[in-house]
């Protein structure tokens, strides 16, 4: 038996391939297409976690013709309230109406007549995410049910995306299960059960999958970073959003952070560690010219060239570096160098008041997301010599400690990848904590959260990081931003609803809700308008050239909360990322 048999559609039945989030299912699933089509078979493609035209490009680079019988479901585009193309082959659906997806499926059915179609389902996850346990009675009632009608099924879904009783229930209804694995610089496909071949595991060499930063190059707006730089040494506001004032509520920052977790919770914080240890590479040495006179001068003398002994980084935290200064100035957190423990090979930090931490204590996890790798960033960018820095957590308010801690070391730290990772229970008991403070806040008017010292709000740097300065994340990093969004504005329109307010009333509250977390100055009539919209600000402020609209989790909250409230669409067709003089949404 071969990986290519293996690949072909079944006579019938319906087969789940599961695996975490990178383990190979989409690139599997294509070959099941391609085979399909070169057996002359239908495909109806159900794609929940990017458009269909990028699907298209995916299979045309793999050798699909331009006559192939394949025909789309779009159940991303309606989700996260981008805008669709409408063509004779795709039929529009929303994850969080499973109804749609069921209705879409059975007329492109209808329109392939009598014959053997396959249908292969990429993936379930979102579905699952926005309906939970209604994605198993929709496998049990629709897809099942499609299957015994002589049809193939395949159904992608992520494992540690959800609970445990749920994917096995999903596995029980399968007439054949494929799990995929990455173990080192292999890929395993394990056959555990399948209606036409025995168990069986193929182990295929790969080049591993980056997780972190793609290449994609940004260029700097340096008059922009010269003045970002200024403000941060006088210790004031920037003053990039005139009459906004750049400081954000910090719980949407927090927010829209783990909303986007919830879709990759092994991907998503490894990616987010690269993306703010990337960040201060817009400081380091080799871009000082951006600086004022006195700065250049003041960081050439008293900067070290070398952070690795104590007496070095003693003397650099009382001036403020690395870092230090700079977070008390975005109020991310008041943080202490700790010398008495620290060591030339460890170097410990302590921090207060955290803003990725504060309000998540005692959720079973370290927590932090922001400092800690920009600290490594920094020490890496201003070095000299340039060597790899890296950053963990030893303590977290999420794990009951009174204050968090780090520890930062030159080189490589092994448990580093696994602390990043985050089960799925413990992310479903975070966005459960953030969802109830958020409905506390809309129905009573309870604090969304309060810190004694830096106050609930954060500087629009913090808040950048905390949602991904996503332009260089990649396109699996802004569809979890984007899927986030859509399921924590549908949950909390949802529960609005269950309280008891009307319509209207929702969406106005939801409304004063963005503004008084400062996300930006908001309008609302036929279309909804944002002005210096926090999530898009760092595109516009600090890269040069005209790019796409970013507010992918903006956009998924809006389109999440009008499609469960008001049964309407919104969808963003002006950003300032892309040029706009602001961030605008039509309703539909």
């Amino acid at each position: 038996m071969s990986l290519a048999k293996l690949q072909e559609p079944t006579d019938k039945g319906l087969i789940l391939l599961t695996g975490i989030p990178g383990a190979g299912k989409s690139t599997f699933c294509y070959q099941t297409v391609l085979k399909s089509i070169a057996a002359d078979l239908p495909v109806i493609f159900v794609t929940s976690e990017r458009n269909p035209a990028e699907v298209r490009e995916l299979l045309s680079e793999r050798g699909m013709g331009e006559a192939a019988d394949l025909n789309f479901v779009d159940a991303f585009t309606q989700t996260v309230g981008l805008p669709g193309m409408q063509r004779a082959d795709t039929e529009d659906a929303n994850c969080a109406d499973l109804n749609t997806l069921s209705i879409a499926i059975t007329k492109l059915k209808e329109r392939t007549g009598s014959k053997r179609a396959v249908l292969v389902f990429d993936s379930l996850t979102s579905p699952y995410l926005l309906n939970g346990v209604e994605v198993v009675k929709f496998m049990r009632l629709f897809l099942s049910k499609f299957a015994s009608e002589g049809n193939s099924v395949l159904a992608l879904v992520d494992e540690g995306c959800g609970k445990e009783e749920d994917l096995g229930a999903m596995m029980s209804m399968a007439d054949g299960i494929i799990r995929m694995e990455l173990v080192e610089n292999s890929r395993t496909l394990n056959v555990v059960k399948h209606p036409s071949v025995r168990p069986v595991k193929f182990e295929v060499p790969i080049v591993p999958e980056h997780a972190g930063v793609s290449q994609q190059e940004m260029t700097f707006n340096k008059d922009t970073l010269g003045k970002w730089g200024r403000a941060m040494l006088n210790r004031g506001d920037a003053g990039l959003r005139s009459g906004l004032g750049d400081y954000v509520n910090l719980f949407w920052a927090n927010l829209a952070h783990w909303s986007g977790m919830l879709w990759d919770p092994k991907r998503f914080p490894i990616t987010t560690y690269e993306l703010n240890k990337e960040d201060p590479r817009s400081m380091s040495r080799e871009n000082w010219s951006i600086w004022p006179w006195y700065a250049r001068i003041f960081m050439k003398l008293y900067l070290p060239r070398n952070y690795q002994s104590v007496k070095v980084m003693k003397k650099a935290a009382k001036r403020g570096a690395p870092y230090i200064r700079t977070a008390r100035w975005e109020r991310s957190g008041i943080i202490e160098y700790l010398d008495d423990i620290s060591s030339p090979s460890e170097h410990y930090f302590r921090i207060y008041e955290s803003s990725d931490c504060w309000g998540l204590e005692n959720v079973g996890a370290a927590v932090a997301s922001h400092l800690p790798p920009l600290f490594a960033g920094f020490c890496k960018g201003f070095e000299k010599k340039e060597r790899e820095w890296n950053a963990i957590e030893t303590k977290c308010i999420g794990l009951g400690d009174p204050y968090c801690e780090f520890k930062l070391v030159a080189g490589e730290i092994s448990e580093l990848k696994p602390s990043l990772e985050k089960d799925n229970s413990v992310i479903e008991k975070i966005h459960e904590r953030l969802m109830e403070r958020l409905t506390g806040f809309l129905l009573h008017g309870e604090p969304l959260v309060v810190r004694p010292t830096l106050g609930s709000d954060i500087q629009l740097h913090a808040v950048w990081h905390a949602m991904g300065v996503h332009p260089p994340g990649g396109e699996r990093y802004k569809m979890a931003l984007r899927m986030g969004g859509a399921r924590s504005g549908k949950e909390i329109g949802k529960r609005l609803l269950e309280a008891g307010l009307i319509e209207d009333e929702t969406i106005r509250r939801v409304i004063n809700f963005l503004e008084h977390c400062k996300v930006g100055k908001i309008t609302m009539g036929e279309t909804i308008r944002i002005n210096d919209n926090c999530e898009s600000s760092w595109v516009r402020l600090f890269t040069i050239g005209t790019l796409e609209p970013s507010c992918f989790f903006t956009t998924g909250f809006l389109n999440g909360l009008f499609s469960t409230v008001k049964g309407q669409r919104v969808r963003e067709i002006k950003c300032i990322a892309a040029g706009d003089p602001h961030c605008e949404w039509e309703i539909i």
